[in-house]
């Protein structure tokens, strides 16, 4: 494990940029880019736009290390190149941004008003190529739509048995068990979901952290006793549909959480642009969530 990355992680100001659009979400993020349907005939050439759209932020002047801690990467990502080098060591060697890999593979049909994981049967071989290619940590994302118990413990248990491999392979997890915005008792999810992290972060080595990232709870700082637990190497907020501006606000009500946004970070730049336009908005929208960040 990278010592100067893990000390970056924990201790740096800044906020997680997550560029990990997988098969299913790409196409809404290329359109939301100006990029509709007909702009590709195939499977490959989708991904080749979308690498096309991550290289140009990633490349781009304003995004870099001294405001950006990490980026969450897609594995046909961390597969490509930029600018002559494979996308995780441009990202550390180049722009000095630590890199961590989106490993689920999408979610299980709802029951209990939540979404598990679906099976990762190749997560071994994934992850010794993760390491090869130089990523620091990963990412795995699950869905709480309802104050469902049994629901909540069968996702937090799912996310921590995944981590612990994933800890024992030499890398940090990110642990992602979503609550929906929309949900109609989110409060009461959040309450249900933080009894289940407490109690699952008690089943770790002396010597083991992991990351938490979490939706924007209703009630402000309900988190901070992750943020100052020490099983924690550092607690992460997902924008999770709310516009960047209403992400912001209720991110700097939170202390201690940073960012790792999506939509947020890449809300209103477009293939149409030039490259000063682009540049220009990317940096104004890095720096809004940099700042909401580290209230």
């Amino acid at each position: 494990m990278n010592i100067e990355q893990m000390a970056k992680i924990r201790d740096q100001e800044g906020f997680i940029a997550a560029l990990d659009q997988s098969g299913g979400s790409t196409p809404k993020a290329l359109q939301a880019y100006g990029l509709e349907g007909d702009a590709y005939e195939s499977e490959s050439e989708m991904f080749d736009l979308i690498h096309q759209m991550r290289t140009r932020i990633m490349t781009s002047p304003s995004f870099g290390g001294s405001r950006i801690l990490g980026a969450i990467l897609f594995e046909n990502t961390m597969d490509r190149e930029i600018s002559g080098q494979s996308t995780a060591d441009y990202l550390w060697q180049t722009k000095q941004v630590v890199p961590f890999l989106k490993v689920d593979k999408g979610l299980s049909d709802e029951n209990d008003g939540v979404q598990v994981m679906k099976p990762m049967p190749e997560l071994e071989a994934l992850l010794d190529k993760a390491k090869e290619s130089g990523i620091f940590g990963t990412k795995m994302r699950s869905v709480i739509k309802e104050a469902n118990s049994a629901g909540i413990n069968r996702v937090v248990d799912q996310q921590f048995d995944i981590g612990k491999e994933i800890l024992n392979a030499g890398l940090v997890p990110i642990i992602e068990p979503e609550v929906d915005i929309n949900s109609t008792d989110k409060r009461e999810s959040e309450e249900l979901l933080c009894s289940a992290i407490e109690r699952n972060l008690g089943g770790l080595e002396d010597s083991q952290s992991v990351m938490l990232k979490l939706t924007l709870p209703e009630q402000d700082n309900f988190y901070e006793c992750f943020v100052n637990d020490d099983r924690v190497l550092r607690v992460v907020a997902l924008s999770g549909g709310y516009s960047r501006e209403e992400a912001n606000n209720r991110m700097s009500r939170n202390n201690g959480l940073v960012a790792s946004f999506s939509r947020a970070l890449t809300e209103g730049l477009s293939a149409n642009q030039t490259q000063e336009e682009f540049d220009a908005l990317l940096d104004s929208s890095i720096q809004q969530i940099f700042n909401a960040s580290n209230t």
